[in-house]
């Protein structure tokens, strides 16, 4: 297990240097610059403010300087907001991203799961049925959807839940943005759990458990669960994908001071440090949690690691 997870954990380190490599040429290359919507600014005024931030050297050198200064931690000033560094704005909105994020994992893996669980113990009967509605509806309806909906009526009508909005410390702001992340992702886990400890039950060891009088509880949670869950598992790497891209509309919708913000608005302003900042700590995010992925992956199935 030490072995798979040192090569895995070696892999991460280019993979990053890849990410980092093509989102800078295409951040560089793409139209307009960080000073273009300042029309106010003179010609000599704007090669000036170019000189300060490096922006008139060749590609490859802004480039050599960037990876220079990742290697020391530091993401370089914002162009858009001047007063802050892009550290410090990172800093300001992470918390907020990765506390809803993972919230939202978390919830989809207890409601996931289970659902999954029952509606292949009880299949063809009211509680799949039931489930298999809820998960077509939840998969079917995109976060910009169920977000509004849920604020109209648990906000609005109900008066139970803020509707937009940041307070630390209240629990309650978060309540509507983790649930409308963890709909999708509890649906499709719900999914894959079921078909897969449906094709797991009827697999060959499990008649010849049952043949050796073992009861129906003990061979499912001592011989099925585990191999049923590993499409789950694989899923948790694109789960996590989704979780990162769909909270940018979330964090709008229910206007959470996270970094989705600085990542919308630094590609509007060309702000180059801003959005290779927020490319670089979503992609070590991501990287990490597949890396997570692969080893539960490795430790419920030991092939993974012996191939």
């Amino acid at each position: 297990m030490l072995r798979y997870a040192l090569r895995r954990i070696g892999g991460l380190i280019p993979t990053l240097l890849v990410i980092v490599t093509v989102s800078f040429c295409i951040v560089r290359l793409a139209p307009g610059g960080p000073f273009d919507q300042e029309q106010t600014l003179t010609p000599a005024v704007r090669a000036n403010l170019d000189h300060l931030y490096g922006l008139d050297q060749p590609l490859a050198t802004q480039y050599a300087h960037y990876l220079g200064g990742l290697l020391h931690g530091d993401f370089g000033p914002s162009l858009s907001q001047r007063d802050f560094t892009v550290t410090e704005l990172i800093a300001q909105g992470l918390p907020v991203s990765v506390t809803v994020g993972l919230l939202a994992i978390l919830l989809a893996l207890v409601i996931g799961i289970p659902a999954g669980m029952v509606a292949a113990i009880w299949r063809n009967q009211g509680a799949d049925h039931g489930l298999t509605l809820f998960a077509a509806l939840a998969v079917a309806l995109p976060s910009f959807v169920t977000g509004p909906l849920f604020a109209l009526v648990f906000g609005l009508a109900l008066h139970w839940l803020p509707v937009a909005g940041w307070e630390r410390g209240a629990p309650r702001y978060l309540v509507l943005p983790v649930l409308t992340l963890a709909l999708p992702v509890a649906a499709y886990l719900a999914r894959l759990t079921r078909a897969s400890l449906l094709e797991v039950l009827g697999s060959p060891w499990i008649r010849s458990a049952r043949a050796r009088g073992l009861g129906g509880t003990r061979v499912l949670w001592r011989h099925a669960l585990r191999p049923a869950l590993l499409p789950a598992v694989s899923y948790l790497g694109p789960a996590l994908a989704y979780v990162v891209t769909g909270s940018l509309v979330v964090e709008t919708v229910f206007g959470l001071p996270g970094t989705g913000r600085y990542l919308v608005q630094g590609a509007i302003d060309r702000d180059y440090p801003l959005v290779m900042g927020m490319i670089v700590v979503y992609g070590t995010l991501l990287l990490v949690f597949n890396l997570i992925a692969d080893l539960l992956y490795g430790w419920l199935d030991p092939r993974v690691r012996h191939e």
